[in-house]
């Protein structure tokens, strides 16, 4: 009786014509979503060079986190807006907010270890190598899955808090039960500690990176070694940093204005800025794949490979696909073109 009563003044809280432009960018982002995340996770799986490096692994993460908000959320979403109430029953609205915030946590803390693992191949890289075995990146990748997932177990069993159904919104979130919340502190240390974390670290990135280019102009007659890394490598790792610093930028951009209305506006009385800042989280599991795909060459090579693998029969995949990913960094811009084309053997690493 509540939500019908509740229901009769959502036009006043939400005007229809946001709730349609809503639900419409929730059924583009999902389609897009879907189809970018899941090809960015078979072209990384079959790259030979990119599926052996570290950050890889994390960056998988962060795009079966981004596959499944698409794939289960914003179905979800689009149908809540499109109808101006929840439907589907109290269950599966709980299920539906811990899935949500669950996979905002992934998303953020698979951010921090990729964050960690930069700052540690730049600062200790003649340790990197002990600290990240494949043993150890599992454990991590396990963590934090747990720990994101895990925070949402108390409101789930309405053991702090509860999930469900927001009526004047219509959506499904942490919601007060006697009188307690755990939102706030699921703010600060699933949102603002990591975004803390994050910036920190690359501020230490940028400086140990400053100060290696200054001692590296100092000694140009090492043969172009510093650390026991080469040119090539350092200047790769710098591409790498450069591409995981600017997921973490526009993941922000996405989030903060939500973060922002929640806080400031919580009465909602700029109901166009509240869809506007939800439309821009939704984004955040969208872009990424594009950011890959026009920032990095080697994530372009990887989609290359993808679409000649699926192009060719499968005698000529196993042969060309191999063979052009195999030896020179598929960074350089003329990768293709510096092989010997007489040559049919490829080169070791």
């Amino acid at each position: 009786m509540e939500e019908i009563i509740h229901n009769s003044t959502l036009a006043t809280i939400y005007p229809r014509e946001a709730t349609i432009m809503a639900a419409v960018c929730a059924c583009i982002f999902s389609v897009i979503g879907v189809v970018g995340n899941f090809i960015t996770t078979v072209a990384l799986l079959m790259h030979p060079k990119l599926r052996g490096h570290v950050t890889t692994m994390f960056v998988l993460s962060l795009c079966v986190s981004d596959l499944l908000f698409c794939s289960i959320n914003l179905p979800l979403t689009a149908s809540r807006y499109i109808k101006q109430k929840w439907t589907l029953g109290a269950r599966l609205c709980q299920m539906f907010a811990f899935v949500f915030y669950g996979n905002e946590a992934v998303s953020l803390l698979s951010m921090v270890a990729i964050t960690i693992n930069r700052y540690t191949l730049i600062a200790y890289y003649d340790m990197y190598s002990q600290i990240y075995t494949s043993t150890k990146i599992w454990i991590q990748l396990l963590l934090i899955w747990l720990v994101s997932f895990g925070l949402m177990i108390p409101p789930l069993l309405g053991v702090w808090g509860q999930l469900g159904l927001e009526p004047d919104t219509f959506s499904c979130t942490i919601l007060p039960k006697d009188g307690m919340s755990p939102k706030k502190y699921l703010f600060v240390f699933g949102f603002a500690l990591p975004c803390v974390v994050i910036i920190v670290s690359y501020s230490c990135i940028y400086w140990r990176v400053r100060e290696s280019k200054r001692k590296l102009e100092g000694r140009r007659c090492v043969c172009g070694k510093l650390s026991g890394q080469t040119a090539r490598e350092k200047e790769e790792d710098s591409r790498l940093t450069t591409l995981m610093l600017t997921i973490f930028l526009c993941f922000l951009a996405c989030f903060l204005p939500l973060m922002i209305m929640n806080v400031t506006d919580d009465g909602i009385t700029y109901p166009w800025l509240h869809i506007i800042a939800s439309i821009l989280a939704w984004a955040s599991s969208v872009i990424n794949p594009l950011i890959y795909a026009a920032t990095n060459r080697q994530y372009r090579a990887a989609y290359g490979n993808l679409l000649k693998f699926c192009k060719n029969n499968p005698v000529t995949k196993r042969t060309t696909w191999g063979s052009r990913t195999v030896g020179h960094s598929s960074n350089s811009p003329n990768y293709i073109e510096k092989r010997n084309p007489l040559n049919n053997q490829p080169t070791k690493l």
